[in-house]
């Protein structure tokens, strides 16, 4: 019997046992599995952080070398030079030589700039007309396309109104006849003054350069790098044919800052945007390149689960036998008790706590004995007893009436004394509500006003570049007027000189054909002396041409030179005006800069006085707070009073009634107690 019981499910021997083994089993596979989980995430999360940091710095060295360009483009827009020499190509009157010239000039800028940098496959200045005529590029790349797709993207540089417009890498360039891909960024060099001169700037960058500035960057050991657009198109990777493909890793949709997430495939996927363009830089690479080491733990993990096992069921086993028995045995010798047999001992021989309850079953088992004996007794004395226990339950029950009265009244009062405490606790949490708003806005207008005062002193700082930037272009002015003028004197001496050497061709010319007739006069012996003469003549005529050619020159020279020297003087009025607006918006700055700092002062005092106020607030609240929590538990004592009053007029009542029934239970008492052995 004891074996069989033992065995069973309900038995307390089998439930220890399940119950440790369950725990331990449990416990130590939840602790290995959730140890591998937290270093797999934490391996995951430094690996998300690392690799998000090396994009944002990968990012910042290809915003620094994109904004490079950018800046070059901004200097051709401002050279004055270049920006003469395009009017020149681009005015029909224009002689050929002066065409020519800046021709030369502008293919050699072309050519300087491209050949100084490395990095660059190119560069071309196209007429937005599209016409090869009036198109310039450097030595060593294709000329200019007729294709609807040049067309589009020269279009989309035309809208942007002289702001640098980047195209992602192409196989075959930006004209699509190339040899090696490459980035291109365009820019249109704005004329307001001569709209017809204006020129569509294109830089095309190699496909190498990028590559070299995200060489250093790796993720995991299978991991990828590319750029791409917002659609999802592929700007740059490695692999050519993938250029302006859908990219099957995306980026999430309006994503303005770095992130990271997981594919459905298990791929880590980072990606941060780029400053100055409208793409984004994505590396993805297998989770399993990272997680390698943390699949040893896992191992380690199921063999801890294993060697707990065993554990379990020898410690359950142990518990079964020096528990599960003894227990099994005091149920025997409880279920003789029941049947009347106050007799029954234990024989524990053990210091433990199952030996103690051996002894205290042998004393309880005593002990009933006696009451037994005691409760007979007692039986006699209930039974005299009863008769004075109904009276006085009388008397109780009519004070237990008036009293249950009075408590529910008082629970009345105190139930609408809570209600307005109730109330009062809301107002000022309402209160409290609206003081942490203003506290917010407060803090809110106090971060933008520094933001406002950072952005304000920023603004100065380059006002103060503009002004002396202003300054020296309006010394530059002046310097190249009287240079002009100085040019003009020369030239006008020229002239004279030219004039002199026209009058001495003249008085050359009218000499030999004197000589000429005094050579007739002397018949044969002059002849010798004609031949010279006509030659003198010839040369005279000669010099007469190429002085009247040098002096056309010269008087085109001039009338170009004075117009320079119009266009610059009048332009001066202009720089001066351009000065005096640059030194009043630098002044502006300044007391904008002042006005911030008074504001940041008044937000301060604000921001001051409405936590005075909060703290205040909370005071009170508390102090609402307490006084509701005390009416509440006078509300609920006097409610618990009327309660426990009612009952006690209910229980009153009953004992009238029981005191009757007393008698008859105490009879039953004693004929029940005769069936125990003692």
């Amino acid at each position: 019997m004891n074996v069989k019981t033992r065995f069973q499910f309900k038995a307390v021997g089998m439930k220890l046992f399940v119950i440790f083994f369950t725990t331990v089993v449990a416990l130590s596979a939840g602790l290995g599995l959730l140890s591998y989980s937290i270093a797999k995430d934490t391996v995951m999360d430094q690996v998300s952080e690392a690799t998000s940091g090396q994009m944002v710095q990968a990012a910042d060295k290809l915003d620094f070398l994109l904004a490079q360009y950018e800046g070059v483009s901004r200097q051709w827009a401002l050279d004055t030079v270049l920006r003469q020499d395009l009017v020149t190509v681009s005015t029909p009157d224009v002689g050929i030589r002066a065409k020519t010239e800046a021709e030369n000039r502008i293919r050699e800028k072309l050519n300087g700039f491209a050949s100084s940098d490395s990095r660059l496959a190119g560069m071309r200045l196209i007429s937005p007309a599209m016409t090869v005529q009036s198109s310039y590029n450097s030595t060593g790349i294709s000329g200019l396309s007729s294709a609807d797709t040049v067309k589009t993207k020269i279009d989309r540089i035309l809208q942007a109104d002289g702001e640098p417009v980047w195209f992602p890498a192409e196989a075959k360039g930006f004209m699509g006849n190339e040899k090696l891909a490459s980035m291109t960024m365009g820019r249109l060099l704005k004329n307001l003054q001569q709209p017809h001169a204006q020129y569509v700037l294109l830089i095309d960058i190699k496909e190498q350069a990028i590559g070299e500035v995200l060489s250093n960057l790796r993720i995991g050991e299978h991991g990828r790098m590319r750029m791409v657009a917002a659609d999802n198109r592929i700007v740059y990777d490695a692999d050519l044919s993938q250029l302006m493909q859908p990219s099957t890793i995306t980026v999430p949709q309006g994503a303005e800052a770095s992130g990271t997430y997981y594919t459905g495939d298990a791929q880590m996927v980072v990606y941060t945007p780029l400053k100055t363009a409208p793409w984004y830089m994505v590396g993805f690479a297998p989770v399993s390149d990272f997680v390698k080491a943390t699949d040893k733990l896992l191992s380690i993990t199921l063999g801890v689960i294993a060697a707990a096992i065993v554990i379990a069921v020898l410690i359950g086993y142990y518990m079964m036998r020096t528990v599960g028995r003894p227990l099994n045995q005091l149920c025997s010798l409880m279920e003789e008790g029941e049947k009347g047999n106050l007799m029954v001992r234990t024989d524990f021989q053990r210091a433990d706590e199952i030996g103690r309850l051996g002894d205290s079953f042998n004393r309880m088992m005593g002990q009933i004995s006696a009451l037994v004996e005691q409760t007979h007794v007692s039986a006699r004395e209930v039974l005299a007893t009863a008769g004075e226990l109904a009276e006085a339950s009388r008397g109780t029950s009519i004070t237990a009436g008036e009293i249950a009265a009075a408590m529910e009244q008082i629970a009345q009062g105190s139930g609408h004394l809570a209600a307005e405490a109730e109330r009062e606790n809301q107002l000022a949490e309402h209160i409290g509500m609206q003081m942490n708003k203003v506290s917010e806005s407060n803090r809110i207008i106090k971060s933008a006003a520094d933001r406002v005062l950072d952005v304000t002193g920023d603004g100065a700082l380059h006002m103060d570049s503009l002004v002396g930037q202003s300054e020296r272009i309006h010394q530059v002015n002046r310097s190249i007027v009287h240079n002009a003028e100085k040019l003009q004197t020369n030239t006008a001496s020229i002239h004279k000189i030219l004039e002199l050497m026209s009058d001495i061709t003249h008085q050359t010319n009218i000499l030999s054909i004197n000589a000429t007739i005094e050579a007739a006069r002397a018949g044969a012996a002059g002849s010798g002396f004609m031949v010279v003469a006509n030659e003198v003549r010839s040369l005279a005529d000669r010099s007469k041409e190429s002085i009247q050619t040098v002096g056309k020159m010269i008087l085109e020279i001039q009338a170009e030179v004075q117009r320079s020297v119009d266009a610059l003087r009048s332009a001066s009025p202009l720089f001066d005006e351009q000065l005096h607006s640059v030194q009043q918006a630098q002044e502006v700055f300044a007391n904008v800069s002042r006005e911030m700092d008074v504001l940041l002062a008044e937000i301060a005092g604000s921001a001051s006085a409405v936590e005075q106020l909060m703290d205040s607030q909370h005071t009170l609240t508390g102090s609402i707070t307490e006084a509701s929590a005390i009416v509440q538990e006078t509300s609920a004592a006097t409610e618990e009073v009327a309660s426990m009053s009612s009952e006690q007029f209910k229980v009153s009542e009953k004992l009238v009634a029981l005191s009757g029934r007393l008698e008859e239970l105490s009879e039953r008492l004693r004929q029940s107690l005769v069936q125990f052995k003692t």
